[in-house]
């Protein structure tokens, strides 16, 4: 009787504990989200630059434009940016504004020598275009250092942020985004000047490929308001 009751006790103890557990991360992901909603709108100044297979791409000027709750978007000089559709978004915001999501304790991590905060997000919404968001959250500045986002449109994408001058609004100096090639969709319009010498990447060649793109920020100004229309030029 008694070794039964010491088992039950340890797997109460286990289940309070996971519970505070959880709860404690939920708490984290709400102070990262709350510094983040101090930023209503914001338009930024940057630098892309493009690393993917075969296509031929000097790093150009962006401007990026974002309103809360997600609208989002990466204005190229002389044309638009390659960032794919379909629940793809380098803008953090977004991700922690997609609806409601239970937030899944896992562990901890060490990205550039500091020890981060795993968790996952698991949306409740059975449309949402984010099958699964995993973050990595510096405790002491609350900001997201790395997120790892399974898409239904677009496969699994990661993103890595590093931050600076615009740290206090919890915004990156830079993002870097990598994908998959082969779940990857080009936005409507989009075309590539591929190398001299190379042909179009076949179905077979592209599977394993993994693209990058590299936003370096400049420049932010918050807050001070952006037209809807801004977002369907």
């Amino acid at each position: 009787m008694k070794t039964i009751q010491f088992f039950i006790t340890i797997l109460t103890f286990q289940f309070i504990s996971s519970i505070c557990f959880a709860q404690g991360e939920t708490e984290l992901v709400n102070k990262v989200k709350a510094k983040l909603d101090k930023v209503n709108d914001y338009k930024a100044e940057g630098i892309m630059n493009i690393d993917v297979p075969f296509i031929k791409a000097a790093p150009s000027g962006v401007t990026i434009f974002y309103k809360k709750p997600s609208q989002f978007r990466v204005k190229k000089d002389g044309g638009i940016s390659i960032l794919p559709k379909g629940g793809v978004n380098v803008n953090l915001s977004s991700i922690l504004a997609m609806g409601k999501y239970t937030v899944v304790p896992a562990g901890e991590s060490v990205i550039g020598g500091g020890k981060v905060k795993v968790v996952k997000l698991l949306p409740e919404e059975e449309n949402s275009s984010v099958v699964l968001a995993t973050l990595y959250i510096d405790e002491v500045s609350l900001v997201i250092k790395k997120s790892i986002v399974t898409t239904r449109e677009n496969g699994t994408y990661e993103m890595e942020m590093s931050y600076g001058k615009y740290n206090n609004w919890g915004l990156p100096d830079k993002v870097i985004f990598t994908f998959n090639l082969k779940d990857y969709k080009l936005p409507k319009g989009v075309t590539f000047e591929y190398e001299s010498g190379e042909k179009k990447q076949s179905k077979t060649t592209s599977e394993n490929k993994k693209g990058k793109v590299e936003i370096i920020y400049k420049s932010y100004l918050i807050n001070k308001g952006i037209p809807d229309s801004v977002f369907k030029e």
